[in-house]
This record gives C-alpha cells, sequence and structure tokens, in this order.
C-alpha cells in the first residue's frame, strides 16, 4: 500500500474530517486537541451540534476517544449536555500538554494537522472569519499507526510521571515505574 498522503486546508479539513471520515466510523474514532469549542455539522435540512454526531456515533455502538488541553468553552459545555450519553460514551482525557490535533477512524483513516476542534480551526466558519489551517489526511497503514502510537503514548500516560504541569492536570495518573 502507498505511503500517500493528501494535503487539505482550510474548509477542506471540515468537509473531509468532520463530513466524511467521522460520521462513516464503524468501530472507532480518537480525536485529539489542544482547544475544543462549539462546532456545528449538518443534519438533514438543519445545523446541529458536532456532539449530536458524536452521540450518534455511540448510539451506532462506535467508540470515542478524546484528548484535549483544556476545559472546552462554554457553548461545547452547554452542548454537552444535550447529549447524556456522551457522559459514558465519550472516553476523555484533559492533558494540558496536548497541542498535536488529529483525527483517527477505524484505524484505516488518519488527519493531522493545525486545526483545534472549533468551527474557527476546521473551517466550518465563513471565509472571512475561519482559520488559516492546514494538514494532511492518509489511508496509509504506516502513517495511521504512527499517528495512534502518539496518542496512545499519551493516552496512557506515558509521560505523565517526568510531567512538570501536573498541577494542571486533572487527570494526572502516576504511572509504575
Amino acid at each position: 500500500m502507498s505511503d500517500a498522503v493528501q494535503f487539505l486546508s482550510d474548509a477542506d479539513i471540515y468537509r473531509r474530517v468532520i463530513l466524511d471520515a467521522i460520521p462513516n466510523a464503524s468501530r472507532f474514532v480518537w480525536i485529539a486537541t489542544a482547544d475544543l469549542k462549539d462546532l456545528y455539522v449538518p443534519k438533514g435540512t438543519r445545523m446541529v451540534p458536532f456532539l449530536e454526531a458524536l452521540s450518534d456515533l455511540i448510539d451506532r455502538g462506535v467508540q470515542l476517544r478524546l484528548l484535549h488541553a483544556k476545559e472546552p468553552g462554554p457553548a461545547f459545555r452547554a452542548d454537552f449536555d444535550r447529549y447524556p450519553n456522551l457522559i459514558q460514551g465519550l472516553e476523555r482525557i484533559l492533558c494540558p500538554r496536548v497541542h498535536f490535533k488529529s483525527v483517527v477512524v477505524d484505524g484505516a483513516f488518519a488527519y493531522s494537522g493545525s486545526a483545534n476542534l472549533t468551527g474557527a480551526g476546521l473551517g466550518a466558519k465563513s471565509a472571512g472569519r475561519r482559520n488559516f489551517e492546514a494538514g494532511w489526511v492518509t489511508a496509509a497503514p504506516d502513517r495511521i499507526r504512527e499517528i495512534m502510537e502518539q496518542f496512545d503514548r499519551v493516552w496512557m500516560g506515558s509521560y505523565c510521571n517526568a510531567c512538570q504541569r501536573k498541577q494542571y492536570c486533572a487527570d494526572f495518573r502516576e504511572m509504575d515505574s
């Protein structure tokens, strides 16, 4: 299989990752981001919070993991409370050192780039309000494995013992040496 990657920028990130890849997940979705704010996606003829799309995935049995660096914005938190299945179905770890942005879907698709999980970051806002972002997507197993390994190291707490920002980390886990 090819190690090919496809470069994406601006609203193409939103279309390819948020609208195409994530809704088609059948087993799992892993998302890493520094920042979380409200983000909306089309559902039928209306726009709904991205959290509703994640809630729908949970209802279909898709496992969700979210790594993030800080508490979400107020609109995101209010939307979160509207979907009770997210409490148990969306595994979350807050790590103040997470700054990488990545998405892995079913171990078969991956995004890595600069965009946070926000409307402006992912290109969901109008052209005059969105950030200028860039990243790449791939279906290459070796590239996906590398992204998953980075995610998993943080998820499993591999850096926790040596971290010098423990006082800011609500999810600090003491690891056996």
